[in-house]
């Protein structure tokens, strides 16, 4: 069989290895299909259609799999089953990664079931394959005959000693001042996924535009593939909504809408959005002989009025559906310590949005161990997001956490680890879970706030409080509002949802998601502007609630007090088959955690028991000091002696001539296993062992 490939590649500013692209050979039956390349990175992304829906459906579904297999690396996956099962969060969170940016350039009208397919199956360690995927699943559209004809560019822009540089090495991860991936079009930004450790606004704009430069490298070789080796594009049925119809729809009751838009309450104001729905959909059934046959377009038809007239309305008056404006914050309410048995807990509330938030403590065996395909990561912070179906006023099954939870955990995750002091000062594994108990709006931010306030409470030593604010924008006919502390309907129905999460210093976590074709510099820098007003007032309000991080732990957490010993008896401490250090745990209820260079963490919740288990540490590991005199337990007898344990670990040889200044002809006669013995320390012979003696104890 003939092997057509065709290979196209891309350089990139930094000297890095070129991105590669070959199509043509691999995954044949897909609708198209790329072999990204970089270095010996390499990543499988196809990308597949359905046949067009018999009749209207009211989404788009596109589906996005992200898949990391650890052949990739030759390795065997953890666990018991030796296979890859569920998707990490990780996965999931490359998954989201590669959907945001890619799903509002295809047509609006196109709903034929789509898939995007991306495999990692070689892993080099030094280039990451998640903005590889990215790249190949838009060339993969590009070339295929779905219609898709925006591409999409992705690179991350990393900060290491002062320079900006495009997709850093793996191991350079760890040393960078900023981590942000961010994708567009040739002509704007579309998303943005950054953490950073405090930065300027103006340092983020430039850092964007720096690597928008770099992304229009990549388009530009998409479109050169498209027009090389592309398919023609395939004809579907537009199922979008036609302008006239919404006109219609907006003279009959736009003022109606308008008037709905401005009652108080969530709650209220959906009902009144609803009773004017529900007017328009029987003024369409009335007036429309096929409204049974397509009740869903007609529904559709509702909500695209809906969303015109509350657009319009934002964009010509400046003024709010709720009243307030436009960089205006929702009243806050805060309480600390809500939680009598917990290490440290907030509730912060912020209009109609409210976040439970906890800490907990814990030690090393606490943390969340990881098999990825980089190695096993340990974290020890961790923090999850839950959004129960209550919060909406819904019900719902509630199961394993969506990908929605997954990633707004790792966005509140990322805005606070920043500020977490390092394990050396606080020698804490750090748990913080956000639970929100009511929802309008901007709750992953309200998680930021909660979570900073939990872990003052918990008297965690944080470098710096942390505040997040929800941006939005609404874009209608040319003309633009940004909107400050964003609400649930203004989320639905605008055209942005930015995050910015920071400190007074600067930001230190940013998401952005757009429905629009991209974001200019002017409206970037005006957004990130408004977000740092909004920002320091909430820090402000923090500030008020609580001043300064808790003098002192919970009674309910753990304490814990670092010991060190001398690192060659670390063997001894842990004892066979760390049979020593478990009768500690288990003598004492401590928890220990032994790290190399001799350092001991005990953790204990009273007093009692963290001396006992220092005590205990300390005597597992003790040295004998010549010339002291320490009882012995006889553990083997032997005609010639006995072999006795001065300390835990430490035994030596008791000659049967050191026993009593009167002959002794068997030392069986006169000990036996388990006897206590007074025993002089004299030293240790040139072989290195103990030299022991009762008899110097005796009178002559």
């Amino acid at each position: 069989m003939e092997k057509n490939a065709k290979i196209f590649s891309v350089a990139l500013t930094g000297g890095g290895a070129s991105i590669t692209f070959e199509t043509g050979w691999k995954a044949k039956q897909a609708n198209g299909a790329i072999w990204a390349r970089q270095g010996d990175t390499v990543v499988l992304v196809t990308a597949v259609v359905g046949s067009t829906p018999e009749s209207y459906t009211d989404f788009f579904p596109l589906t996005v799999n992200y898949i990391e297999k650890f052949y990739a690396i030759g390795k065997f996956p953890g666990g018991y089953i030796k296979r890859e099962t569920k998707p990490s969060d990780r996965e999931t969170l490359t998954a989201r990664l590669i959907d945001r940016p890619l799903r509002p350039m295809f047509p609006e009208g196109f709903r034929n079931e789509t898939q995007l397919v991306a495999t990692v199956v070689s892993a080099d360690n030094v280039n990451m394959p998640d903005v590889l995927a990215l790249n190949a699943a838009s060339a993969a559209l590009m070339i295929s005959d779905i219609p898709f004809t925006i591409p999409v560019g992705a690179v991350r822009v990393g900060k290491l000693s002062g320079k900006l540089i495009v997709n850093p090495s793996v191991a350079q991860y760890s040393e960078l001042e900023m981590n942000i991936i961010l994708a567009g079009t040739k002509d704007a930004i579309v998303m943005v996924e950054a953490g950073m450790a405090v930065a300027s606004e103006e340092a983020i704009v430039d850092a964007l535009i720096f690597g928008h430069e770099e992304i229009k490298k990549i388009i530009a070789l998409q479109e050169e593939m498209a027009k090389s080796v592309g398919k023609a594009k395939m004809d579907y049925v537009d199922y979008a909504i036609p302008e006239a119809l919404v006109k219609d729809g907006i003279s009959k009751v736009g003022s109606k809408f308008r008037d709905a838009f401005s009652v108080q309450g969530k709650l209220e104001k959906y009902a009144a959005i609803d009773a004017v729905k529900a007017e328009l959909t029987a003024l369409l059934k009335a007036t429309h002989e096929d409204f049974d046959k397509n009740e869903l377009f007609y529904k559709d038809l509702v909500k695209e009025v809906e969303k015109y007239v509350f657009r319009e309305h934002i964009v010509t008056t400046k003024n709010r559906v709720d009243g307030r404006k436009t960089d205006e914050i929702r009243p806050i309410d805060i309480e600390t310590t809500v939680l009598p048995c917990g290490h440290g807990s907030a509730l912060f509330t912020r209009g109609e949005t409210q976040a439970l938030v906890s800490v907990t403590l814990g030690s090393k065996s606490d943390s969340q161990m990881s098999d990825t395909i980089e190695g096993n990561v340990n974290k020890t912070f961790t923090l999850q997001y839950n959004f129960p179906p209550y919060s909406v006023g819904e019900t719902g099954r509630i199961g394993a956490p969506g990908r929605r939870e997954i990633g707004h955990g790792a966005l509140a995750e990322r805005a606070l680890s920043r500020v977490l002091p390092s394990n050396d000062n606080f020698p804490y594994v750090v748990r913080v879970v956000s639970e929100i108990l009511e929802s309008n709006g901007s709750s992953s931010m309200a998680t930021v706030c909660g979570g900073t306030l939990a872990l003052m409470d918990a008297g965690v030593p944080i470098s710096a409080p942390v505040a997040g604010i929800a941006m939005g924008l609404v874009y209608q006919d040319g003309k633009y509002v940004i909107l400050t502390d964003i609400m649930g309907l203004e989320d639905h129905l605008g055209d942005m949802d930015f995050k910015v999460a920071g400190t007074r210093d600067g930001i230190t976590a940013l998401q952005m998601d757009i429905k629009i074709k991209g974001l200019s510099r002017q409206i970037l820098s005006e957004a990130l502007t408004q977000a740092y007003a909004g920002r320091m007032f909430l820090l402000d309000v923090m500030q008020k609630a609580l001043p300064e991080v808790r003098p002192e732990l919970a009674p309910t957490a753990p304490r814990v007090k670092v010991v060190h010993i001398n690192p060659e008896k670390t063997g001894m401490l842990i004892g066979p088959q760390g049979k020593n250090v478990k009768a500690i745990i288990e003598a004492t209820g401590a928890t220990i955690d032994i790290f190399d260079g001799g350092i001991v963490n005990i953790f204990a919740t009273n007093a009692d028991a963290m001396q006992r288990a220092i005590d205990m540490v300390e005597a597992s590991v003790a040295e004998a000091i010549e010339g002291r005199t320490y009882k012995a337990t006889v553990k083997k007898v032997m005609e010639y002696g006995a072999f006795v344990e001065i300390l835990p670990g430490l035994e030596g040889l008791l000659h049967v001539s050191q026993y009593d200044h009167s002959r002794t002809a068997n030392m069986a006669d006169v000990v036996s296993v388990g006897d206590k013995l007074d025993v002089l320390y004299t030293g240790k012979d040139r072989s290195g062992r103990l030299e022991l003696s009762r008899k110097a104890l005796l009178p002559k």
